[in-house]
């Protein structure tokens, strides 16, 4: 792996698309939460799906692990560099190509490195959406999304990221295109890429474009939060809520630690008293005109409901936005305050409430001066579980946790994936013939291993 394999990536992309400068490699090479770092061999910046194909083709020939990256808003190390300087990093940033919003249909081909943020700019200037959703939309990539299976906070509503995916394009390590772009949406030709290579984390093929479901835009939404005594009474509320809003599109858990902190964090005044011991964040959203009806219907279902202590309600844009930061800016406020452990885990509606318990018992016995931070979104069963205050590497308060987790049928990961994080823990939640058929299905499109090794095994 000497001068040669660099300057045949030289190359295939150009010289200003090689980054072999430790500066320039920087970025690249630490993963958002700054837990996961390694030193890359070299930065490639391929321009579209053939210069990608040259640039796997020749890693391969040199033997070089190659890892994809997208926006590096990953949170399980499962997109930066881990060896000693042998791997090279391909950035898709330059895949970012976004195709003309068919009116019709409600379907967009993007390129694997255009963000969120500019793909729901695109579908909403032509009456679409996209059904996913998060905080991170202003980097994150679809392409990641894709290969994480994100989910965000819009599950409850529209489904994961696999749900919003007609066809893609993706190419394997020996250089070879899988899939069609654009694709059908009837069409059962055999094993369907999509539901084969969303979440599976850049381990099989690096997908290079997608075509995009979308969804119908809605302008119209109120925002409220709702402040409850426990976690019980919050899922109580949250029955009624999706029983009685057919117009309902996000659920989402807070507590009064985790409200605490983001507000001293962005530095708005707490829109609860206190605040609650839980805090419910509520959306429901329609098409244009229908603003107050939705008001009305989310006040009738709260207004005289005994569980609810505390509410604010928003139903115009800026106020939406303002409280929608109670939620979001809990990822920033937590990164701030120290180098978290983060675990994104599933669970069965009725063991969220002793899941919630249990883990703080739990750490608070392992690690007494550790700090958890806990939020989600309770729709689906998902919450993050966030430690601050253990030493970056100490991986045993994690085991305790996705232990306790499994013991409660819940899964250790929700939509952050498993990375290198949590791949000592997949036996947990899959059995031994899954683990044995996952490496069955990567050693037939990765054959030498070579394709961002030791992420998920």
């Amino acid at each position: 792996m000497g001068d040669d394999l660099i300057e045949r990536l030289r190359a295939a992309v150009g010289p200003q698309h090689l980054l072999v400068d430790p500066d320039l490699r920087a970025p690249y090479e630490t993963d958002w939460t700054g837990r996961w770092s390694g030193r890359a061999r070299a930065v490639v910046r391929p321009a579209d799906a053939h210069q990608l194909a040259d640039v796997l083709r020749i890693c391969l020939a040199a033997g070089a692990p190659a890892i994809a990256q997208g926006g590096n808003t990953g949170l399980v190390g499962g997109g930066v560099p881990r060896g000693g300087g042998s791997e090279v990093v391909v950035s898709l940033a330059r895949l970012d190509g976004i195709g003309p919003v068919d009116g019709s249909s409600g379907d967009v081909v993007v390129g694997a490195g255009a963000t969120l943020a500019r793909v729901q700019e695109a579908a909403r200037a032509a009456g679409w959406d996209v059904g996913v959703d998060l905080a991170a939309r202003d980097s994150a990539t679809i392409g990641g999304m894709v290969a994480t299976n994100a989910g965000g906070v819009h599950v409850l509503r529209y489904g994961g990221m696999v749900e919003q995916v007609i066809g893609l394009e993706a190419v394997t390590m020996a250089g070879e295109v899988l899939g069609r772009v654009p694709a059908l949406r009837k069409d059962n030709s055999g094993y369907h890429w999509p539901a084969l290579l969303a979440g599976s984390e850049g381990t099989l093929a690096v997908v290079t474009r997608i075509h995009l479901k979308l969804v119908p835009h809605l302008p119209d939404r109120v925002v409220a939060l709702l402040g409850l005594p426990d976690l019980d009474a919050l899922l109580a509320v949250a029955g009624r809520l999706r029983r009685g809003l057919p117009s309902l599109r996000a659920l989402e858990v807070m507590f009064a630690d985790g409200v605490t902190l983001t507000h001293e964090y962005n530095r708005l005044p707490l829109p609860l008293p206190g605040p609650p011991p839980v805090v419910l964040l509520v959306e429901v959203a329609d098409a244009a005109g229908t603003r107050s009806r939705l008001f009305d219907a989310l006040g009738a279902l709260v207004a005289d409901d005994p569980d609810v202590l505390a509410t604010a309600v928003a139903d115009d844009e800026l106020g939406a936005r303002r409280l929608w930061r109670t939620r979001e800016d809990h990822t920033e406020a937590i990164n701030a305050a120290g180098i978290p452990h983060k675990l994104d885990v599933t669970l069965p509606t009725a063991n969220l409430a002793p899941f919630a318990d249990e883990v703080r018992a739990l750490v608070t016995s392992l690690a007494p001066a550790a700090r958890l931070v806990l939020f989600g979104h309770v729709g689906d069963g998902n919450l993050h579980v966030n430690l601050l205050g253990l030493v970056p590497d100490d991986d045993s308060v994690d085991h305790a946790v996705l232990d306790l987790v499994a013991r409660l049928g819940g899964s250790i990961s929700a939509e952050h994936g498993i990375g290198v994080a949590k791949r000592a823990d997949l036996p947990l939640t899959r059995t031994g013939a899954e683990i044995a058929t996952m490496r069955a299905i990567k050693a037939a499109l990765d054959p030498t291993g070579r394709l961002n090794p030791g992420v998920i095994f």
